[in-house]
C-alpha cells in the first residue's frame, strides 16, 4: 500500500508539474500569440483578374493562385480524403490529438527519428496563418495553443473550409480549387477519385509529390491516400481498385486566358497598383476594361500580319542559330525537341529546326515533335536582306534560303506552314469610341513577350502628314472653305536661324498650281499645308491644336509642324481624330470601366465625359423648359424660394450624374474636315473625262463604304508610317516604325503576290500602315450598316466650278457640289446663264 500511495503521490506531483509547466508555457508565449479572432473575417489572398468589357479573362496578377470555395462546393470525397490522410480523428479532438502525439513520441523513442507527424488539421491551419515552418520547440508550443484557441472560436466546418482554401499545394496553387485547375484544368467538382487522392496527398510535400515534378512519387502518394480512405471506410474495394488503376494525366494549366490583350492587361495592372497599392495583387479584385473582344482580335490580327508583311518585303535575315553544320553529325529528335522547349513563342511564330532540305521544300521539326513541310510558296519570299532598301537576288531553290541544322521561325497561314521571322520594325494600333473615349482595342507592339514597351501609349513619334487635318480645321475656323484655292507650288523661304533656304516639297514632287482645299488635304500636298499654316498663323495654329488634347510641348514652334514635325502617341492621334468623328467634342481616352471586389460588389465605376448628341440636347432643352414651367407654377401658388431652390437643385443634381464632353470645334467645322478625310479614301473628279483623282488613302476603297475617312502620315525618310481614320462610332490609328528613331522603313523591292521585282518607291503611311487599318475596319464594321450622311444645321451644298471653286450653273463634269458653312459659300460665278439651283439641301447628290 505504501508503494501505491507513493506512486499516486508521484503521479499527482507529475500532473501538477505538467499542468503547471503547460500553464507556465502559456503565460510565457501568451504575449506573442496572435489574435485568432481575425479568422472570423479572414480575406483569403486571391489574384487580381482583368477582364474585357463582356467578361472574357485577359490576365491575372499575383503570386498566389487561389479559387476560394465554400465547403458545400467541395466534393465530400475531397474532404474525406484530406481527413483520412491528414487527421483521421479530426472530429474527436479539441485541436490537438493526444493519441497522435503519443504515437509520434513512441516512434521517435523507438526509432530515433520523427517518421510520423502529429499535427492536426487545426494545427496546420494555425501554422499556415500565423507561424512559420521552422522546426523549433517554441514554434510547436505556440502552434498547440493557437490550435486550441481556433477550435474554441470556429466550428469544425469553418476550420475545414479555411484549411481547404489556404493550404499550399504546389506550383503557386493555394487551396484545392486552384490545385484542381493547375494540375488537371478542371473545377474541383469534376475531379475523379484518383485525382482527388493526388491533391489530398500533396500537403505532405507539395513541391516533390505533385504529378508534374514526379509521376512516380505522385502515384505512390495517391495510392497511400486511397489506402487510408479504404481503411477509414470512405471507399469500397472496387472504388479503390478502379482509382489505383487509373492512369495519371496531368499537365500545367495556367490561367484560362480568353482574350489576347496583354498591353491592355498591363495598363490595368499599373492603374490598379497606383490606385490601390501592392495589396491589389492579392485582393481578388476584378477589373473590367473597355476592350471589346471582337475589335481587339481584329486589331491584333491586322497589326501583326501587316507588320510581318512589311518585314517580308525587305528580305530574310537568316536563321536564328545553326545547331549543326553539314559536316557535323545531325542532332537526334529528342535533343532537338529538348532545345526547342527552351525557346520562346511569339504569338503565331513558333521555333523550329530544319532537318532536311530538298529541291523547293524543307522539312522542319517543332518542340512538340511534329514534322512539317515548308513548300516553295511559303518560302520564296525570302530574298536575302542586305539593307532596308536593298535585297539579294530571288531564290530559286530551298537551299538558297535554308540548310539542315538551322533554327528558324515558322508560322501557319491558311493551313500551310511558312517560313517567317521576328520583325525588326514594330507596330502599334489603337481604336477608341469617339462618343466617350473608351479604348476598344489596343496593340502595343508585335508581341508582349518580345517587348513589353507599349508603343500605343508610350511611344512619342513624329506624326508626318497626319497632323494636316487639324491644321486645315484651324483654316476653316479662320474663314477658309473646302473650295478655297491654295497654290500648290514649291515653297522657297530663307530661314535666318538656319542660314539656309527652307524648301519643303510634295511627295511625290508634283505640283498642280491653284488647288482646292479639299483636294489638297486628300492628296496630302505638303506645300499647300505650309501655305495654309502661314495663312492661319503659327502661334494661332499651335494654340488651336491644343483643343484636341495635344500637348503644347510636343508641338514645335516652326512651320515644319505643317509637315508633321510634331510628335504624338498613337493614342493621342486617335483621340484627336475622335473630335472630327463625333461632331467637335473632346473626349478623353479611358481604359477601366469598373472594378469589383471578389464578391461582385462595385468599388469603382468610370464616369467619362460623353458626347451630347442631338437627342440628348433635346432632352436637356426639355429639362430646362420643365424647370422654367415648374418655377412659373410655383410662383403662381406662392411657394417659398427655399422650396423652389431645393427643387431646382434636385433636378440639377440628377443632370450632373452624366458628364458631357466639352465642344472644342463647331459641328460644322468637324463635318467639313470629315468631308476632306472621306476624299482621302474616295478621291473625286470625273474619271470619264480625265479629271478623276485619288486620295492617298485610296486603298480603303476596298471596304466599299462611303461613311469612312482618314489620313495618311509619313515622316522624313519614312521613319514613321501612320494611318488614322474613322467609321461609324469607331476611330482607329495604325503606326509602323523602328524603335530606333534613326532607322528608316526603306523601300520595297519585292511583291509577295506577284512574285517578282517591284520598283515602287519607298514605304509610306498608305502602303505600310493603312493595310492594318483597312483590315481592322473590315472586321469592325462588318455588321454595321452604312450610315447616311447627316448635315449639321447651317451647312449648305453649292454647285461650284472644279477648277476655280467659284459658283457654277453648269451641269457637266466641270462642276460639282461642295459643302459650305452658311455664309462662307462663294458669291462670284463662273460662266453665263442663270444661277438657279446653286443652293442644295439634299445630301444624296454625289459631291465628286
Amino acid at each position: 500500500m505504501k508503494f501505491i500511495k507513493r506512486l499516486l503521490i508521484l503521479a499527482l506531483i507529475c500532473i501538477i508539474l505538467g499542468v503547471g509547466t503547460i500553464f507556465g508555457f502559456y503565460l510565457y508565449v501568451k504575449p506573442e500569440l496572435p489574435d485568432v479572432a481575425t479568422l472570423k473575417n479572414v480575406e483569403l489572398q486571391t489574384p487580381m483578374q482583368v477582364f474585357s468589357t463582356n467578361g472574357k479573362l485577359i490576365s491575372q496578377f499575383g503570386e498566389k493562385r487561389r479559387i476560394p470555395l465554400a465547403l458545400d462546393d467541395i466534393p465530400p470525397q475531397m474532404i474525406n480524403a484530406i481527413i483520412a490522410t491528414e487527421d483521421s480523428r479530426y472530429y474527436d479532438h479539441p485541436g490537438i490529438d493526444p493519441i497522435g502525439i503519443a504515437r509520434a513520441a513512441f516512434v521517435v523513442a523507438t526509432s530515433g527519428s520523427a517518421k510520423q507527424g502529429a499535427s492536426t488539421i487545426t494545427q496546420q491551419l494555425a501554422r499556415n496563418f500565423f507561424l512559420s515552418n521552422e522546426k523549433k520547440l517554441m514554434r510547436k508550443i505556440k502552434e498547440i495553443f493557437i490550435a486550441i484557441h481556433i477550435e474554441q472560436l470556429l466550428s469544425k466546418e469553418e476550420i475545414l473550409e479555411l484549411y481547404l482554401n489556404k493550404i499550399y499545394l504546389g506550383y503557386r496553387s493555394y487551396g484545392v480549387g486552384a490545385a484542381a485547375q493547375v494540375y488537371f484544368g478542371k473545377e474541383v467538382s469534376q475531379l475523379t477519385l484518383s485525382e482527388i487522392a493526388i491533391i489530398a496527398g500533396l500537403p505532405k510535400a507539395p513541391s516533390t509529390m505533385n504529378p508534374l515534378y514526379s509521376l512516380d512519387r505522385a502515384t505512390t502518394r495517391r495510392n497511400v491516400v486511397l489506402g487510408r480512405m479504404f481503411t477509414e471506410g470512405y471507399v469500397t474495394q472496387a472504388e479503390l481498385n478502379q482509382a489505383r488503376s487509373e492512369p495519371i494525366v496531368a499537365r500545367y494549366h495556367g490561367a484560362e486566358i480568353e482574350l489576347n490583350a496583354p498591353y491592355f492587361a498591363e495598363r490595368a495592372r499599373a492603374w490598379m497598383v497606383e490606385r490601390y497599392g501592392e495589396d491589389a495583387y492579392t485582393s481578388g479584385m476584378r477589373i473590367y476594361t473597355t476592350v471589346d473582344p471582337k475589335l481587339q482580335n481584329a486589331a491584333q490580327t491586322a497589326a501583326v500580319n501587316n507588320l510581318l508583311n512589311y518585314d517580308q518585303r525587305h528580305g530574310f535575315r537568316g536563321a536564328v542559330a545553326t545547331l549543326w553544320k553539314s559536316e557535323q553529325t545531325a542532332w537526334g529528335s529528342n535533343k532537338i525537341i529538348e532545345h526547342l522547349k527552351k525557346q520562346p513563342s511569339y504569338g503565331e511564330l513558333q521555333a523550329a529546326v530544319v532537318t532536311t532540305v530538298s529541291g523547293q521544300t524543307a522539312q522542319v521539326i517543332t518542340k512538340e515533335g511534329e514534322q512539317h513541310t515548308i513548300e516553295w510558296s511559303g518560302m520564296k519570299w525570302a530574298r536575302k536582306f542586305v539593307t532596308d532598301i536593298r535585297q539579294g537576288p530571288a531564290p530559286k531553290a530551298a537551299a538558297d534560303i535554308l540548310a539542315a541544322g538551322q533554327q528558324i521561325w515558322i508560322q501557319q497561314r491558311e493551313q500551310q506552314w511558312v517560313l517567317s521571322q521576328v520583325p525588326d520594325a514594330n507596330t502599334a494600333f489603337v481604336a477608341v469610341s469617339p462618343q466617350n473615349g473608351a479604348v476598344k482595342a489596343m496593340v502595343g507592339g508585335f508581341n508582349f513577350i518580345h517587348s513589353k514597351f507599349n508603343r500605343a501609349t508610350q511611344s512619342i513619334r513624329q506624326v508626318g502628314s497626319s497632323i494636316k487635318p487639324f491644321i486645315y480645321s484651324a483654316a476653316l475656323e479662320k474663314g477658309m472653305t473646302l473650295a478655297t484655292l491654295v497654290n500648290d507650288a514649291p515653297v522657297n523661304r530663307w530661314d535666318k536661324s538656319m542660314g539656309t533656304a527652307w524648301r519643303p516639297k510634295n511627295s511625290p514632287p508634283t505640283y498642280n498650281g491653284p488647288t482646292r482645299l479639299r483636294l489638297g488635304l486628300a492628296q496630302s500636298k505638303n506645300v499647300m499645308a505650309v501655305r495654309v499654316l502661314q495663312n492661319v498663323g503659327l502661334d494661332e495654329t499651335i494654340s488651336y491644336l491644343t483643343r484636341f488634347g495635344f500637348k503644347r510641348e510636343d508641338l514645335p514652334r516652326a512651320e515644319a509642324i505643317a509637315l508633321g514635325a510634331g510628335s504624338l502617341t498613337p493614342l493621342e492621334m486617335a483621340q484627336g481624330f475622335s473630335v472630327f468623328a463625333n461632331g467637335g467634342y473632346y473626349v478623353e481616352p479611358y481604359f477601366i470601366e469598373r472594378v469589383e471586389d471578389p464578391y461582385g460588389n462595385l468599388i469603382y465605376q468610370a464616369n467619362p465625359n460623353v458626347v451630347c448628341n442631338t437627342e440628348c440636347q433635346r432632352e436637356q432643352q426639355q429639362a430646362g423648359n420643365n424647370i422654367a414651367a415648374s418655377r412659373a407654377v410655383l410662383n403662381d401658388i406662392a411657394i417659398s424660394e427655399q422650396e423652389l431652390g431645393d427643387t431646382g437643385s434636385a433636378i440639377e443634381s440628377d443632370q450632373q450624374q452624366t458628364r458631357y464632353a466639352p465642344q472644342v470645334i463647331s459641328e460644322q467645322n468637324a463635318f467639313l474636315v470629315r468631308e476632306m478625310l472621306e476624299s482621302n479614301i474616295w478621291g473625286g473628279g470625273d474619271w470619264r473625262h480625265g479629271s478623276g483623282w485619288n486620295g492617298t488613302g485610296w486603298r480603303g476603297q476596298v471596304l466599299k463604304r462611303r461613311d469612312i475617312g482618314g489620313k495618311t502620315g509619313t515622316t522624313n525618310g519614312s521613319k514613321d508610317a501612320w494611318y488614322s481614320g474613322f467609321g461609324p462610332n469607331i476611330v482607329a490609328t495604325s503606326w509602323v516604325g523602328f524603335d530606333n528613331h534613326s532607322r528608316a522603313l526603306g523601300k520595297s523591292a519585292w511583291n509577295n503576290n506577284l512574285g517578282k521585282k517591284q520598283i515602287s518607291g519607298g514605304e509610306a503611311g498608305a502602303k505600310t500602315a493603312q493595310p492594318a487599318w483597312v483590315s481592322f475596319m473590315d472586321k469592325a464594321l462588318e455588321d454595321v450598316p452604312v450610315q447616311r450622311k447627316q448635315l449639321p444645321s447651317d451647312i449648305v451644298k453649292v454647285r461650284i466650278d472644279r477648277d476655280t471653286g467659284k459658283l457654277s450653273n453648269r451641269n457637266d463634269y466641270t462642276s460639282m457640289f461642295e459643302y459650305f458653312e452658311k455664309g462662307t459659300e462663294p458669291t462670284e460665278q463662273v460662266g453665263e446663264g442663270a444661277s438657279d439651283g446653286i443652293f442644295e439641301s439634299d445630301s444624296s447628290d454625289e459631291l465628286f
